[in-house]
């Protein structure tokens, strides 16, 4: 039976990840151990429900259940709760989520700032040893944990108040000095309560030593930045204590890698990319062991180790402007008509990371950088996207054609998704209304996040698989009482709740595939528009010039530059051979043979690629790239392959 409510849970959440995800690949499956106890580490941690994504490829790809921490206060909600349930995930009790605001003000005392003052505080009710002290949020969060209780004005803390972004004492101490000189006497504060662990380990050991699976986000929560957040050491105390209590296991850590392109948008893609497995040293179990400074050193190797690993399949930028000019490298240095499949995508984005990091500060890498974000600047300016100058239409009259012809395309696939769409309007209402207010309390509430992007795909799925099922009732209600008046016979008026069970997913259906070739029809508008508009002709030709010569820099750069950090680089590649390349799972080559037939191109695939591509290709001279041959090869160590 418990086998039987992960199964189901699966097939609930297969269902929805192929409603919100146009595709979802996964890389190096076949290193996922088949047999023995494992733990699944991934980051980074983007998306607060449908990161369960990575549950559901592990199951498909290796037949795993495996196991997901969650914190505690999730498994309250309903639908989240319910699915949690069915997937046997374990709590995990956080502190943060039972803070309580503590009564008046604290500051630090100056000459020692491990002594915190209070102002109408009443720390003897509501603090004891253990418990944490957290500052507001514009100090950083600062916090630190009491070891006494002196008064109920007077607590002494275990060390220094220290914070997100290298905020400290010194810190503390000015923001103290500043609000002194406004008047204020203190800071506002939270009282977090010390939580044991001891209930959420002995399920995870005890899952370790039956030779099952446990999935961490060593991050701790969700967010939208761009780079990692501090790993929490949880997985390496799992490990680690698992193999101490049992000499005779051996605990293997799985990295993981995701990435989404564009996370919060309805039918996007994503990447799971598994690295190869990890053994956990005996001699790190030892240490641990031995406790006291030994135990925490061998904790810290451990995540060390595996943060290095997860570096190795993950896109991590510092900064957004960085992770932009990757993106735009990336596409500058395939040419238009080369085939990379979304996997192959995130790939070479991984190796330009890995060169960026290793070269910025040479003139040249800082010089194309500067180019790259104005060539950006220019494409945002004139509404245009980077895969649609290339293609930009010189010809007036040709342009006119293009546009006349798309605007009826559209106009055709607009009507046949029309009726799906307005039938579900109030799903899509609300669950944009609903999400962006959810967006803006986490963000409000996180110290990590920097939109809140992260929770928005999260309470899209929810309101819709709340209100889905009320609004078809609604529908079949409806259905029932214009049967009714219609004057239909008994039969009709019985049947008719089942005819709308079963039209409406139909008309749904032709809502979503007709929905997604209109949008890609109308991305392909702009820049038809703006080769029509009066002096904007000198632009697009400018545009792509510009493209062309960064493209040739980039190109030139990349040839000077990779064999320094690839040994196996040539002119052509900077990939393994395909012989010497690890073997494909079935989902990879069934995967690609799917691409090959379809004739997609990855991210930027053709934007006409719907039912009447061909005519499009016949009538204005369109045309598929050359279908590659298997081997062939490219830049980084893609999944797919891509012709030179």
């Amino acid at each position: 039976m418990s086998d039987l409510s992960y199964d189901l849970a699966i097939m609930i959440f297969t269902l929805i990840s192929q409603i919100f995800f146009r595709e979802v690949r996964t890389r190096g499956s076949h290193y996922v151990p088949r047999t023995g106890p494992v733990i699944f580490v991934a980051a980074p941690h983007n998306n607060q429900f449908l990161d369960l994504l990575l549950g559901l490829e592990i199951y498909k790809e290796t037949g795993r259940r495996a196991q997901f921490l969650i914190a505690a206060a999730s498994m309250k909600r309903r639908v989240i709760g319910a699915m949690a349930k069915l997937l046997h995930n374990i709590p995990v009790a956080r502190a943060q989520d039972s803070a309580k605001p503590g009564s008046g003000t604290v500051r630090l005392f100056v000459d020692d700032p491990c002594l915190v003052l209070g102002k109408d505080t009443r720390f003897q009710s509501e603090l004891s040893p253990r418990m944490t002290i957290t500052l507001p949020k514009d100090i950083g969060y600062a916090s630190s944990e009491v070891v006494e209780v002196l008064s109920d004005t007077e607590v002494r803390v275990k060390r220094e108040f220290k914070g997100e972004s290298d905020v400290g004492t010194a810190q503390v101490l000015e923001a103290q000095e500043q609000k002194r000189k406004e008047g204020a006497d203190g800071f506002s504060y939270k009282c977090v309560p010390y939580v044991s662990q001891e209930e959420m380990f002995r399920q995870v050991y005890r899952k370790l030593d039956e030779g099952g699976s446990i999935a961490v986000f060593p991050e701790g929560g969700s967010h939208d930045r761009t780079d990692f957040l501090p790993f929490k050491v949880g997985f390496a105390l799992m490990a680690l204590g698992a193999m101490a209590n049992n000499p005779g296991l051996q605990v293997k850590i799985q990295p993981a890698g995701m990435y989404y392109f564009h996370a919060h948008r309805f039918r996007s893609r994503a990447v799971i990319d598994f690295g190869q497995p990890l053994d956990v040293p005996q001699e790190y179990v030892e240490m641990f062991k031995r406790g006291g400074a030994e135990k925490r050193e061998a904790v810290g190797k451990l995540v060390d180790t595996v943060y290095d690993a997860l570096k190795a399949v993950t896109i991590r930028a510092p900064d957004f402007d960085t992770l932009q000019v990757i993106q735009a490298a990336r596409r500058l240095y395939i040419q238009p008509g080369q085939h990379l499949t979304i996997d192959q995508v995130v790939k070479l984005s991984r190796r330009l990371l890995e060169a960026y990091f290793q070269f910025k500060d040479e003139p040249r890498i800082q010089q194309l950088r500067k180019d790259i974000l104005s060539y950006n600047a220019r494409l945002r300016r004139l509404g245009l996207r980077d895969h649609q100058v290339p293609r930009a239409e010189k010809d007036p009259c040709m342009a006119a054609l293009l546009l006349v012809y798309r605007s009826i395309l559209l106009s055709v696939w607009s009507v046949f998704a029309l009726p799906g769409t307005v039938l579900n309007g109030p799903i899509f209402i609300l669950a944009s209304i609903i999400s962006l207010k959810k967006s803006k309390e986490a963000l409000a509430a996180s110290q990590v996040k920097v939109a809140g992007k992260d929770v928005l795909a999260t309470w899209k799925v929810l309101v819709a698989l709340v209100v889905t099922p009320v609004l078809y009732a609604v529908y079949a209600i409806l259905g029932i009482w214009l049967a009714i008046r219609a004057g239909a016979t008994r039969e009709w008026i019985i049947a008719t709740p089942f005819i709308v069970s079963i039209v409406l997913p139909l008309m749904n259906f032709a809502a979503l595939k007709f929905g997604e070739a209109g949008m890609d029809v109308l991305k392909s508008l702009p820049p038809l528009i703006v080769s029509l508009v009066p002096g904007q002709q000198k632009t697009l030709v400018s545009l792509k010039r510009t493209r062309q010569e960064l493209s040739e820099r980039l190109t030139e750069v990349i040839n000077d530059l990779g064999p320094q950090i690839y040994e196996d680089f040539g002119k052509d590649r900077i990939l393994d051979p395909a012989a010497s390349a690890p073997p494909a799972t079935d989902s990879d080559a069934n995967s690609l043979r799917q691409r090959k037939n379809s004739g997609w191109n990855g991210e930027e695939a053709s934007l006409l690629d719907h039912p009447m591509t061909w005519l499009d290709e016949r009538l204005f001279g369109w045309t598929r790239p050359e279908p590659l041959e298997d081997g062939d090869a490219v830049w980084g160590d893609h999944d797919e392959t891509v012709r030179r």
